[in-house]
């Protein structure tokens, strides 16, 4: 079977890890112990003060079974992407996000410790009788929730942590990254590095979201753009030039200082002839003219999750 390595684009709207769930058959099989009172839960100790859940989240090199539209593969993840994962699980705040066998949305458990194993002998997960490889993502949650405690972990229901989150196949990362181009003008590149330099001074406010910020850099740094972001790009310039008739500055408001953001008006033109090049233009009018694609684009990263949430059950119940 096919083996894929899973990685993480930060370009995406969604990336990265969002919940981690307790489930019984963990895909890395590896199972957590649980520090409870003088009782065995699988092969733990504990004190009941404590109710701690402690094992690995994502081991590196180790391949996980998938088996997704008829086709049966594996997939992994390396020591660097799954540190980079872990940190940004925690920059997001996602430590109280939690699920039970990646269903329902359970309260009351929170990542309370989070460590890379740097030395398997010396590392920490030793005096649980842990032997995690050195790259291994540890975490220690502790659980607030008693029919979670007393009906899911005592009873042995659950044994493992399990990652919930987006990652991009390295494969077609590099195949869609062959299909980049960087020959938009300097006047995409100045007005990108005209909003840098004045959110520099002044912070991005309530202005923008973390996508509209990674353009700017991008463009400001004349990186390589897909197909997909010339799209995007395309998409939000042409539905929000309308702004600029109420933001005529960086300080009046948002609608200036993000527009540039996106390359403003050279990176309209820009987009809009690429687009006709590559017979894409068309397809883009689609994409600009969906208003739910506007609607999302401006939400947080977690009412995106929970809108996805909903999107996913309706489309379970059409299966």
């Amino acid at each position: 079977m096919k083996i894929i390595e899973l990685v993480l684009d930060e370009t995406a709207m969604l990336n990265g890890i969002d919940a981690i769930s307790i489930v019984e058959s963990p895909a890395i099989e590896e199972n957590f112990i649980a520090l409870k009172n003088q009782q065995k839960v699988e092969f733990a100790t504990q004190n009941e003060d404590k109710r701690l859940l402690i094992g690995p989240a994502l081991i590196p090199n180790k391949t996980i079974y998938r088996h997704q539209d008829g086709e049966e593969f594996y997939v992994y993840f390396s020591k660097g992407t799954i540190r980079r994962a872990s940190e940004l699980f925690l920059m997001r705040g996602n430590q109280n996000n939690s699920t039970l066998e990646h269903e329902a949305e359970i309260h009351g458990l929170s990542v309370v410790e989070s460590w890379i194993i740097e030395d398997a002998d010396k590392d920490k997960s030793r005096l649980y009788g842990l032997n995690m490889p050195v790259g291994t993502w540890m975490v220690s949650v502790k659980v607030n929730n008693e029919d979670v405690w007393n009906n899911f972990v005592k009873t042995g229901a659950v044994k493992g942590f399990s990652i919930e989150g987006y990652f991009a196949d390295k494969v077609k990362m590099a195949q869609m990254q062959m299909e980049s181009f960087a020959d938009y003008p300097d006047g995409v590149k100045s007005n990108a590095k005209n909003v840098l330099e004045w959110v520099e001074k002044n912070g991005w406010g309530s202005c923008g979201t973390d996508i509209g910020k990674q353009r700017a850099n991008q463009l400001a740094k004349g990186e390589a753009i897909s197909v997909d972001t010339i799209k995007r790009m395309y998409s939000y310039l042409s539905r929000h030039e309308a702004d600029l008739d109420a933001s005529s500055g960086y300080s009046d408001g948002c609608g200036k200082l993000m527009y540039d953001a996106w390359g403003g008006k050279a990176g309209l033109r820009w987009a809009e002839s690429k687009l006709k090049e590559l017979g894409e233009i068309e397809a883009a009018k689609k994409f600009a003219n969906e208003d739910l694609l506007d609607e999302v684009e401006n939400m947080t990263h977690q009412e995106a999750m929970e809108f996805l949430y909903e999107v996913a059950k309706i489309l379970k119940d059409y299966e």
